[in-house]
Order: C-alpha cells, then sequence, then structure tokens
C-alpha cells in the first residue's frame, strides 16, 4: 500500500476545493435594514453607502462566502447548511483554477449540517469519500477551505481529537439553538470561511464537513461525520431529495441530576416536555401523536435499548429510515407499555 506525504495529499486535494461566494441585491440588502439604522450607516439616510467598486454588474453585493468540495466530476458539491441558508441570497462557486459558475442549490438537510450544490461542468477533479465510521482516536487529518474568506487553499493539520461530539449551535442565523450530535473533534484549525472545506485523511479521503469552531476556546473545532453526507447523496439520487424520518416529539433527556430535580422514578430517558401550539411536547399529526404519546411521558427504550444521554432519540433516528418501525417502550407514572411507531418524512 502507497504511503502519502502531506505535501502529495494537499496537491491531490488542493484542485478539489472552491469557493462558494454569497450575494445579494443592494435593493434586498435595504429593505432588510431598519430604516431608523440607515443614518447610522450612512450620510444619505435613504439608501446604504457601499462603494461602487462592491456592487457588480448586476447590481448584486457580496455579503459574504464560505467553502465547499467536488465530489463529483459532473459539478456535485458538498458544503454546510450555514453557507447556503438565506434563500433570498443568491451563491456562485469559484474553482481553484478561478473559474466562476452559477449554482444551483439541489438540497438542504433538514438536520444536519449539510448542503448539496450543483454547477454545470464536466471532467472536474473530485474528492474521494471515506468511511468516518473507522476514525481513530489520534488519526492525523487535514482541514483545507477559504480562512476568513480571504486566504485560499489554507490548510491546517491535526488529529481527531474526539468522536460523536454534540454541541448547541445554530446552523444559520435565522434558525434557533439546536443540538448537533455525531460531531468528530478535531485540533486542525477552522475559522470562519473554512465552513464547508473538507476534513481528510493522509491518503485524500473525505472524513468530515469542517463545519464549527467554539470562539474563546483553543484547537476545539467541529466537523460533520461524511457519512451523514453519503446518505443525503444517496438519497438526493434515489428520491431527489434528502428524506430524514420524523418522529414528533420535544424532550429532554433524563439523567440523575433531571430525576432529582424532577423527582422522577428514573434516571435514564426522555421525558415529553413543552407546551401550546408552537412548543408543543408531542407535533400535531406526527407519527408519535398517532401512537397516543403525551407530555410527562418518558420514553424508555426504543428497539430494546435504553435511551441515555449518550444515545438519545435523535442518534435513534440517524439509524432509521422513512417508514421504518420503531418499538418504544414508554413509562407513564408507574405504567409502562409498548407501542408501534412508523416514521414518517420530515418536512
Amino acid at each position: 500500500m502507497k504511503e502519502y506525504t502531506w505535501c502529495e495529499t494537499i496537491k491531490k486535494i488542493m484542485p478539489t476545493v472552491v469557493t462558494i461566494i454569497i450575494s445579494k441585491s443592494l435593493e434586498s440588502l435595504e429593505k432588510e435594514i431598519p430604516q431608523d439604522l440607515l443614518p447610522l450607516l450612512s450620510p444619505d439616510s435613504q439608501s446604504l453607502n457601499i462603494p461602487p467598486e462592491a456592487i457588480d454588474a448586476h447590481g448584486m453585493v457580496k455579503i459574504g462566502s464560505g467553502s465547499g468540495f467536488i465530489v463529483d466530476s459532473k459539478g456535485i458539491i458538498l458544503t454546510n447548511k450555514h453557507v447556503v441558508a438565506d434563500k433570498n441570497s443568491e451563491y456562485a462557486v469559484i474553482t481553484n483554477d478561478g473559474k466562476k459558475f452559477k449554482t444551483e442549490i439541489l438540497a438542504r438537510d433538514p438536520i444536519d449540517d449539510i448542503a448539496i450544490l450543483k454547477i454545470i461542468a464536466k471532467d472536474l477533479p473530485f474528492l474521494e469519500l471515506g468511511d468516518s465510521s473507522t476514525l481513530e482516536l489520534g488519526q492525523p487529518v487535514l482541514a483545507i477551505g477559504n480562512a476568513l474568506g480571504l486566504f485560499k487553499n489554507t490548510v491546517s493539520s491535526g488529529i481527531i481529537s474526539g468522536l460523536a461530539r454534540s454541541i448547541q449551535a445554530a446552523t444559520d442565523p435565522k434558525s434557533p439553538v439546536q443540538e448537533m450530535r455525531g460531531l468528530i473533534q478535531t485540533d486542525a484549525a477552522i475559522n470562519p470561511g473554512n465552513s464547508g472545506g473538507p476534513l481528510v485523511t493522509i491518503e485524500g479521503q473525505v472524513v468530515g464537513i469542517n463545519a464549527a469552531v467554539v470562539f474563546g476556546a483553543q484547537n476545539l473545532s467541529f466537523s460533520i461525520p461524511v457519512n451523514a453526507a453519503k446518505r443525503d447523496l444517496e438519497d438526493l439520487k434515489n428520491h431527489g431529495r434528502i428524506k430524514r424520518p420524523l418522529l414528533g416529539l420535544r424532550y429532554v433527556s433524563v439523567d440523575e441530576n433531571l430525576k432529582e430535580k424532577m423527582k422522577l422514578p428514573v434516571n435514564y430517558g426522555a421525558i415529553i416536555l413543552g407546551q401550546g401550539p408552537l412548543h408543543a411536547g408531542v407535533i400535531p399529526n406526527s407519527p408519535a401523536e398517532k401512537a397516543g404519546l403525551k407530555v410527562k411521558d418518558i420514553v424508555l427504550e426504543i428497539n430494546n435499548e435504553k435511551i441515555t444521554t449518550e444515545k438519545t432519540i435523535q442518534d435513534f433516528l440517524e439509524e432509521l429510515s422513512v417508514g421504518d418501525v420503531l418499538r418504544a417502550k414508554i413509562l407513564r407514572g408507574r405504567k409502562e407499555f409498548e407501542v408501534k411507531i412508523t416514521l414518517v418524512e420530515r418536512k
């Protein structure tokens, strides 16, 4: 088996990494800014004071950028969902050789921070997708992207520092904070603008999509496992969209502290919590509601396996598909019972 050097790996990978340019029309930008703030931003209180050179021939203003990488010779690109989250913006891809392409967003994953893009091209260099389930602690990796949107082809090296990590983050500015689970932790530096770039092994195989950095902490970065992206690509190929299963619960994982605080009879499982139509614990017309689940029920097991803080309901759903039937053991008061729930597609 051939032994690679990092220099060889970098030369192989660089042509596949792209810059994603985010643009918005001047008119749209002005509409988004409250009128009472315009005088603070511009001497002309009726419009933004943007230098003419920052506006292209079509009246578009660059407002940000991110990274991505090509995974198919015909122009399929992976990036983060948060890079292309604004449906009112326009996106363009600039390849490593400086060519600019209009971009179609094929899919945004409703759960994971993944998006799939398409440019019209052929015979493009592309990266091989590895298997993130085989990663080991201490394994060396590279993170590649366009740091801060300014420094093209920025390479940082590190090791796999942790697996199956969970953090609280908002995948885009308009989304609420949510738990991102199953992440790869690395000490390879990931900066704004690096988001969406590949995390690769020395053999040049992608094992993650660079996604997040913890500000104020050193050497603490996170990537989405590439196996999640492989699943999304397969869904897109087979169904024309990403299909993720919906159970329809809002819950809190139970541990010893929550047991004591809420005086619960168990120290594991997931207790259903929520109130009102906007924050219902059991989402109306969902599989969970049709199965008869109620607020304050505790889901103890799924498919004969205990739910814990290490393996939550969401972790089980990551392993299941739309149409699968799961068996859930429920504790209501002091009575245990089992229900079968058929998962539907998350919209």
